[in-house]
């Protein structure tokens, strides 16, 4: 085995992707002591996101005190340049949900200290910037992040203001041509796992407004206000962001970046895979280990481990997942190039029991494998 390649998702709650590639690349150079062995930790967008591509690329980390999900309270952000002039921003750095502690209002929280990240990574002469959604505390569908950016929403008096979830309804006019200059000739692209929709029953509110702190009336109102946005973003910005999936993440943040930026939303994976060079790396690759907590037929909708084996069936590549669960229906997965999957449940305990072995039991598992290759 001459060169190998890790690109597992995290066990969630158990161990993250950088974690998982360091006990793999042990257990591979024990075996193969002089195997090629490149490690990219999956990054979802959530926070570690930064983390983990500057892990896989290398790159500066930039610290910039920015406003955090209050207006008029300051954190500490920060975002990654990777090489290549590419900045990757997470909203975790500046509007993550941990940082309002007993404070969730979602009808009060902004997304404009992300704005302010993305406004400097802008000034450092990058050519993309990639956006991660996950883990906010917000649901004002981006606007904060639009206003710090320059974008212009005005009430039916005319007057600007900076809309929160509370006063989306109050937005008359949206004005995107006084957007900061750099940022017209930048590609952003949004990185976004879930495929809700803007509003209603699957929308941001009802889904996950709860979850930040919107009791039943405070999510009924929020979905009225997203509602009613939605209609002056087609008049204002040209587009219905009801109909595009994922338009409801990160409390409409999805669509806010495709109306305001028009910014494409792409899986996760995708753009790991992209901004990585997947496809280049995979030449001479004898094999890709990858894998996820439990791999199930819902990781055949385009999580990590069918992204991955996708790339690589192309090129011919063995594709094996380590999974900490396998679920019913995954059958498909081999049709779309995985070799074989292996549950690290050595001895089938509960998840309880299973995490607080689970790295003990990867490594085994690994060794097994790789001792198993070298009969070959």
């Amino acid at each position: 085995m001459n060169k190998v390649i890790l690109i597992p998702d995290s066990f969630k709650g158990t161990m993250s992707s950088a974690e998982i590639c360091q006990i793999m690349k042990k257990e591979i150079l024990k075996a193969y002591p002089e195997c090629d062995v490149i490690s990219i930790p999956v990054a979802d967008g959530g926070e570690g996101s930064v983390d983990a591509f500057l892990e896989a690329l290398g790159g500066e980390k930039v610290f910039k005190t920015v406003t955090g999900p209050y207006m008029g309270e300051s954190v500490n952000g920060y975002y990654g340049i990777l090489p290549g002039n590419v900045a990757i921003v997470e909203m975790a750095a500046a509007a993550a949900l941990p940082m309002v502690g007993d404070r969730k209002d979602p009808s009060k929280t902004t997304t404009y200290g992300v704005g302010q990240l993305i406004i400097d990574a802008a000034s450092k002469g990058v050519e993309k910037i990639i956006v991660g959604l996950g883990g906010s505390a917000t649901n004002d569908a981006a606007c904060g992040l639009a206003s710090a950016c320059g974008v212009t929403f005005l009430d039916s008096e005319g007057k600007a203001f900076i809309p929160v979830g509370a006063t989306l309804d109050k937005v008359a006019k949206i004005d995107t041509s006084t957007i900061d200059e750099r940022l017209k000739k930048i590609k952003i692209v949004t990185m976004c796992d879930i495929d809700n929709p803007f509003y209603g029953p699957e929308g941001a509110p009802a889904v996950y407004g709860p979850q930040k702190g919107a009791n039943e009336n405070m999510v009924k109102e929020l979905d009225e206000k997203m509602r009613k946005l939605s209609e002056v973003m087609i008049r204002d910005c040209g587009v219905d962001v009801q109909h595009i999936p994922g338009s409801g993440a990160a409390g409409g943040m999805g669509g806010g970046m495709v109306a305001f930026f028009s910014s494409e939303l792409q899986m996760g994976i995708e753009t790991v895979l992209d901004t990585v060079h997947f496809d280049s790396l995979l030449d001479g690759a004898d094999f890709v280990f990858t894998g996820e907590g439990k791999i199930d037929g819902q990781s055949l909708r385009g999580k990590v481990v069918i992204g991955v084996a996708r790339k690589a069936k192309a090129k011919g590549v063995k594709v094996v997942a380590i999974v900490g669960d396998i679920g019913d229906d995954v059958s498909g997965a081999y049709k779309e190039g995985v070799t074989g999957i292996f549950s690290i449940n050595r001895v089938a305990v509960t998840y309880k029991e299973a995490r607080v072995r689970a790295k003990n039991d990867l490594a085994l598992t690994m060794e097994n494998l790789l001792y198993y290759t070298k009969a070959l």
